[in-house]
């Protein structure tokens, strides 16, 4: 069934907001109301549906809501479009020098030679990749990070961490390890079914 409209985003912390010690106490969360308790309230009785299910899945929807909000944050913090991140993300998973051939990376990205072409060129006049002629085949195009778009990746990159960090903060070391034990379960469910 899932939520019609999520709750409203928070605003994420910058760089120097972050705090060092653990999240401040508070009422127990189990005895606060959160959007999804008032959406499944405003639906019992009238679909039916498995009130722990609902809610499990209804949160991961709204928790995915923010995550992208935090890597859209990330990105308008740093000035990237989506795409220039997606490629120079795949650049710099290689490690240094950042490289890959240029259809190794098309394939990857799920994009047409004239598609990848358009997106370096693009990136190449940023300044943020350049394009080299491999040495042994003259033929092969490699695509390599420079060192702004290295910097600029690494500050998106940041951005994000503190957006994730957010979110998992009101857990201890425990109860992270417990969640994500959680949803690995879950997951390995899905992807081998």
């Amino acid at each position: 069934m899932g939520t019609e409209t999520g709750p409203a985003r928070a605003r994420t912390p910058g760089p120097d907001e972050m705090r060092a010690e653990g999240p401040a106490e508070g009422p127990a969360e189990d005895s606060v109301e959160d959007s999804v308790d008032r959406h499944i309230a405003r639906w019992t009785g009238k679909v039916p549906f498995d009130v722990p299910t609902e809610a499990v899945i209804t949160r991961i929807q709204l928790l995915a809501k923010h995550v992208s909000h935090g890597k859209e944050r990330a990105l308008a913090e740093t000035g990237l479009q989506a795409f220039e991140f997606e490629t120079m993300h795949r650049l710099a998973s290689r490690g240094a020098p950042w490289r890959a051939p240029s259809a190794e990376l098309a394939a990857e990205l799920l994009l047409s030679p004239a598609g990848m072409t358009g997106r370096l060129d693009t990136l190449e006049k940023s300044g943020l990749v350049r394009r080299l002629r491999a040495a042994a085949d003259r033929r092969r195009v490699d695509v390599e990070l420079t060192e702004e778009g290295h910097r600029r990746w690494t500050d998106a990159m940041r951005w994000r961490g503190i957006a994730e960090a957010g979110m998992i903060d009101p857990l201890d070391d425990a109860e992270r390890a417990a969640l994500a034990a959680l949803l690995k379960r879950m997951l390995l469910s899905v992807e081998t079914r």
